[in-house]
């Protein structure tokens, strides 16, 4: 069972995510720029198979080599763990890729 995160929490998860990642409300998000757009796609793919083996997807949008990802649990209609496990994960991914 997923628990939204209050506020405290959040607080204490945006310290253990890049500080590239901004809180927005009921969502955290972050822009990523690749070299080129097979290196965006690239990243996206790698993020893709991440995402379906957490069952955690992410709202994004890919233009060229910029990749803009929102993360939140639509769910609990806010942030739980799921954001934040998975932002690590796309962190980690990403420098691979930069």
């Amino acid at each position: 069972m997923m628990i939204k995160l209050n506020e405290q929490e959040i607080e204490i998860k945006m310290k253990n995510i890049d500080a590239s990642w901004s809180l927005n409300g009921t969502s955290i998000s972050r822009n990523f720029q690749c070299e080129n757009f097979v290196e965006a796609f690239s990243f996206m793919s790698a993020v893709a198979l991440m995402a379906e083996r957490m069952n955690h997807h992410p709202d994004w949008s890919n233009v060229y080599n910029k990749v803009n990802i929102q993360l939140s649990t639509h769910d609990v209609d806010g942030l739980s763990n799921n954001d934040f496990n998975l932002a690590q994960e796309i962190d980690s991914i990403f420098k691979k890729y930069s």
